[in-house]
């Protein structure tokens, strides 16, 4: 199939688009590149710079399917410009998925958020649970899935719901739990826990990478699907990090309230089945840092570099 994958120079993309080459698909990878492109080149492959909401200009003739990575990513970045956040993570959207209509385009896999929960007491979240988002992030991720399920009529939409992602891509993110937490013990032989108790749900990057291939795969698997497979609390995975890296753990207060676990026996129950842990994801960080492949660089930070680089 020829597949056009949208923030395919991502955290995810960057681990994606190489998987879906090596199954002999075809790819279009579309993306802004704000934080540079990692996509080593490929026959498969060509790499547009451009920006998903001028959607018009996306390249999708004789596109099979498309697999919609791009967002503003992160509740923080999202906070920075509102109407940058809206404009992109979800009219864009809307007007992606209208674009594949009218091309004719018949799958639409997208990447929305296990954050749309909001704060959920109930010991574990599932797909049918209210959806009471509480950041721009997590309110554009909700909106755009409502817009996609309006075109169920039109073609196949599989929608995901992906827990924290954690591991090693050569497009990194540090700012996301398990990464963070990392790379504070290998360079600082410290951690620094804000709060502690909350409860996060985590998935491997090669686990929801993938998901979308599986689903790919899988035309017949439709509707939302939860991906994340440890609810662990954020003291628990500090404690996992410093048994691979050892670091001293020291705790402040937090004001970010959000404690969830989600449940993914939807998914699981269509065949799909995780092959790597949050335990797997910090030993190949550390092996990547002990190496010298993995460093602390500031475009790994989406915050900061966003304020320094994008909305200077």
């Amino acid at each position: 199939m020829k597949i056009f994958v949208t923030g395919a120079c991502g955290y995810k993309g960057t681990v994606l688009v190489p998987k879906l080459l090596e199954a002999g698909h075809e790819v279009v990878a579309f993306d802004i590149m704000w934080f540079g492109n990692f996509l080593k080149p490929h026959p498969g492959l060509r790499v547009v710079q451009g920006d998903i909401r001028n959607t018009e200009e996306a390249p999708l003739e004789g596109v099979d399917a498309i697999i919609h990575l791009s967002s503003i990513a992160n509740d923080p970045c999202g906070d920075l410009d509102p109407k940058l956040t809206w404009e992109v993570s979800c009219l864009a959207t809307m007007r992606l998925a209208d674009r594949a209509r009218r091309e004719g385009i018949g799958r639409f896999i997208y990447a929305s958020s296990g954050s749309v929960y909001g704060v959920k007491d109930e010991p574990e979240v599932t797909e049918d649970l209210v959806l009471e988002p509480i950041s721009e992030y997590n309110k554009t991720k909700m909106v755009a899935e409502r817009v996609l399920q309006s075109y169920e009529d039109d073609m196949t939409v599989q929608i995901v719901r992906p827990a924290t992602v954690c591991g090693f891509s050569p497009r990194m993110r540090l700012d996301v739990s398990v990464n963070l937490l990392t790379m504070q013990a290998l360079t600082n032989q410290h951690i620094t826990v804000f709060g502690g108790s909350q409860t996060r749900p985590n998935i491997h990057i090669d686990d929801i990478t993938d998901v979308y291939i599986f689903l790919l795969d899988h035309p017949e698997c439709t509707g939302v699907f939860n991906a994340g497979f440890e609810n662990l609390s954020i003291m628990e995975i500090a404690e996992r990090v410093a048994g691979h890296a050892p670091a001293e753990i020291s705790v402040t207060e937090s004001n970010d309230p959000r404690s969830y676990r989600i449940n993914s026996d939807r998914l699981l129950a269509t065949g799909y089945e995780p092959k790597k842990t949050v335990d797997d994801a910090i030993r190949e960080l550390v092996a990547k840092f002990e190496s010298g492949e993995l460093k602390d660089d500031d475009r790994f930070h989406n915050l900061k570099w966003m304020e320094r680089e994008v909305l200077k």
